[in-house]
């Protein structure tokens, strides 16, 4: 797995630590961790950060700008990585003409900018100077190629079974323009122009070989924003994320990665990514009282804890009946029909960012939900949880699903490799 150093991760300010070291000699000493060190980010908080000095050696780098995730790695980062406060999700096309060479070339020149930035360094191919002053941020790139890539580079032989076409559900009003895509790549980081930064040199170094489809750009809160680590919440105030599969599970890898005994090989190591841009109508939303707000959901708005009494990681007691003869629970509750209990085990790792770009013309925010769901295989995670909601979710009415795609996201490069390698190069 990609490891993040200085993963002990809160505020300096909260723990009075700056160390006098430069960042080099920390990345060179404190050893990074694994699996179970990635829990508490995943949460969707923040932990504890260690100060360091700035890439100048001037002044010490706060306690966002010192954390770096590592870019090889078994898995990519991106993945299992503690949620980032501002990403990109950007889509591209393979240029008309352009095929197998051309894209293992810009594998190769964006693995490359990858690795530099995410280590806090000057893109590799020139650098536009936007993130000069900034440490590594936790900023990860990650990328994954999308079923019309196979056909373009002529690997459609290699394409996995995983990747055929989503069901259409009721509740998609999808925008193909925003959707799919031959190239996929993610961008996070907690801080705005270190992401921003990232971007940039990502489209920079795409050149004549490959197109921007469609771009989407999102948010979470900042790390340190809150006393204690916390579940993230989203635009409709709701904790979001509290069913997460967690890194300390032991079938994490199980259900997020695809195992190395799978076909096709080059994906061993790797993750199916399910993107959806998903539109909360929150004028509608907001217009609820909290009671029926918090019976949409099924849990409490406060404090994420189930209806059925606890707190927000108490398991859900889903046949508990109130003193009325109601299940506690409602039957259509998101969180009901969510749960995994209730999809015979079908989970997924939900790793998204909010968005909101703008007032839509009928007046209403376009604002809503960049989701971003991983697992080994969508056929068992994404797609069984989705037709289940989308039979009678009491959240779907307050929800408009307008872009989607499906990318393969191989595993983490090796020293000395790219990104994608082993299919295009084999």
């Amino acid at each position: 797995m990609s490891e993040t150093k200085n993963s002990d991760r809160a505020p300096a300010a909260a723990t009075g630590a700056t160390l006098d070291i430069s960042r080099r000699k920390l990345l060179g000493t404190v050893g990074g961790v694994g699996v179970a060190g990635l829990a508490l980010g995943a949460a969707g908080g923040a932990g504890v950060y260690a100060a360091v000095e700035s890439p100048d050696g001037t002044s010490p780098l706060t306690s966002v700008g010192s954390t770096e995730v590592m870019f090889h790695g078994k898995h990519q980062a991106g993945i299992a990585t503690p949620l980032q406060s501002t990403g990109h999700l950007i889509a591209f096309d393979l240029a008309p003409g352009a095929g197998r060479k051309e894209a293992a070339a810009l594998m190769r020149r964006w693995s490359a900018t990858a690795k530099s930035l995410m280590a806090g360094e000057p893109a590799s191919s020139g650098d536009t100077g936007v993130a000069l002053d900034a440490g590594p941020s936790s900023l990860t790139v990650t990328f994954g190629f999308g079923a019309s890539f196979f056909d373009r580079t002529q690997l459609a032989d290699r394409r996995p079974a995983q990747l055929d076409p989503l069901p259409d559900f009721s509740s998609d009003q999808l925008d193909p323009k925003r959707s799919n895509g031959d190239l996929w790549v993610q961008i996070g980081s907690d801080d705005a122009l270190v992401a921003f930064h990232a971007l940039r040199a990502i489209q920079q170094d795409a050149g004549s070989a490959a197109k921007v489809r469609w771009q989407m750009n999102g948010f979470n809160r900042t790390p340190g924003a809150t006393q204690k680590p916390m579940t993230a919440r989203n635009l409709m105030g709701q904790i979001d994320g509290t069913g997460n599969p967690k890194p300390s599970d032991a079938d994490f890898d199980q259900r997020i990665f695809v195992p190395d005994t799978a076909q096709p090989a080059w994906m061993a190591g790797g993750s199916y990514a399910v993107v959806r841009r998903i539109r909360m109508l929150l004028d509608t939303w907001e217009k609820l009282p909290l009671t029926e707000q918090e019976q949409v959901i099924g849990r409490k708005k406060s404090n994420g804890a189930p209806l059925s009494g606890g707190t927000e990681t108490t398991k859900m007691q889903l046949d508990k009946f109130g003193p009325d003869g109601k299940l506690v629970i409602p039957e259509n509750a998101h969180a009901r029909i969510a749960a995994p209990e209730q999809n015979g085990g079908a989970a997924m790792l939900r790793r998204a960012f909010s968005y909101h770009d703008g007032i839509a013309a009928d007046g209403t925010p376009d604002a809503g939900l960049l989701f971003v769901a991983w697992q080994a295989d969508p056929v068992k995670g994404f797609v069984p949880v989705q037709r289940k909601l989308d039979r009678g979710d009491a959240l779907s009415p307050f929800l408009r699903h307008e872009a989607s795609g499906l990318f393969a996201v191989p595993g983490g490069p090796r020293a000395g490799e790219y990104v994608g390698q082993q299919l295009l190069e084999s």
